[in-house]
């Protein structure tokens, strides 16, 4: 019932339908109840944005990483030692948390749960810092997770909107992306379902659009298309035609007891991302890259056994990646 009451207040409020609605919304705002969303660009006009298509890089790339534990350490890492196989100059630096919001990354005041252990490392920058030396290439960014919770909660088209606008102020012609994620592998509507659905519904619909909206005129935040590569790769376990994996489980990391991890992936979920990013930066195929990465702080390297399974995701990242219409150029 309460839930429905607050629902009802944002409509109107957000709407401005009645007269007193502005002292209304700061009321509940101050309270944390009500958080009111842009209105979404236009999908033709969000659409337009991506028609044209970004040039291809030629040397290389420094890249900053902004988000939280599914960015971790050892993707951009991986990212880094994919690019120079393929004959990219490539840097990084990074800030990440624990389940963080971009909100929190902005706003001096919150709290960045595990920042003082996650950025112990020679790759950490100052996020604020970083896009405003207008040093870098391409700003990657992603949201926490629960993502529905995130754009309810804690604005995340808003933030979204101040990170892109403050790296093109430092850097006019730099590159801006949204990494999108992926939830819980136990969610009740189903890890695949969830996924494709939420593309539209959250990552476009709830955040990319109303971003957009903020700024006039727009300019394009392309996609990395992590969740529909893991999409794809879903599907086609579940149709028996990936050998090496048997449901979508065996891309997740295990606890200390054992258990499993529901939200974190294991060193393969990180190596299928950090393809996925390679593939949308430098608009290469994944296909051919090595199958054995070093990781970031651990004395030991990952490595796929089979070569059979290696080529065949790499071929899906590609796949998945060229038919997605928000990375940034089409084939």
């Amino acid at each position: 019932m309460i839930a429905r009451v607050l629902a009802k207040f944002k409509r109107a409020v957000c709407g401005r339908r009645f007269l007193g609605s502005g002292a209304l919304l700061l009321l509940l705002s101050a309270c944390g109840l009500v958080r009111c969303t842009p209105d979404p660009l236009p999908q033709a006009e969000f659409d337009a944005l991506y028609e044209a298509p970004l040039s291809a890089p030629s040397e290389g790339a420094r890249v900053y990483h902004l988000g939280h534990s599914l960015v971790n350490r050892n993707m951009p890492e991986m990212l880094r030692q994919m690019a120079e196989a393929g004959g990219f100059a490539h840097g990084f630096e990074s800030q990440i948390g624990w389940g963080t919001p971009l909100k929190s990354h902005w706003e001096p005041k919150e709290e960045i749960f595990g920042f003082e252990k996650e950025n112990a490392h020679g790759r950490y920058r100052d996020v604020k810092q970083a896009l405003s030396s207008g040093e870098y290439d391409a700003v990657v960014l992603t949201e926490m997770v629960e993502i529905k919770d995130a754009i309810e909660y804690f604005d995340s088209a808003e933030y979204l909107h101040k990170f892109a606008k403050l790296a093109r102020e430092g850097r006019s012609d730099v590159r801006v992306y949204l990494y999108e994620t992926w939830h819980n592998v136990d969610d009740p509507e189903g890890w695949r379902t969830r996924l494709e659905l939420d593309r539209t519904r959250y990552w476009q619909d709830g955040i990319l659009r109303p971003a957009l909206a903020l700024e006039p005129p727009p300019l394009p935040i392309y996609v990395i298309p992590v969740g529909q590569v893991f999409a794809e790769i879903a599907r086609q376990i579940e149709a028996g035609k990936l050998v090496g994996l048997d449901r979508v489980e065996d891309l997740f990391a295990r606890n200390e007891d054992g258990t499993l991890d529901t939200i974190h992936v294991d060193h393969l979920g990180n190596y299928i991302s950090a393809m996925t990013h390679y593939a949308v930066l430098y608009q290469k195929s994944a296909v051919g890259l090595p199958k054995s990465v070093a990781l970031f702080d651990e004395n030991e390297d990952f490595s796929i056994s089979s070569p059979e399974l290696a080529k065949r995701l790499q071929t899906i990242v590609w796949e998945v990646v060229m038919r997605d219409p928000h990375v940034g150029f089409k084939e």
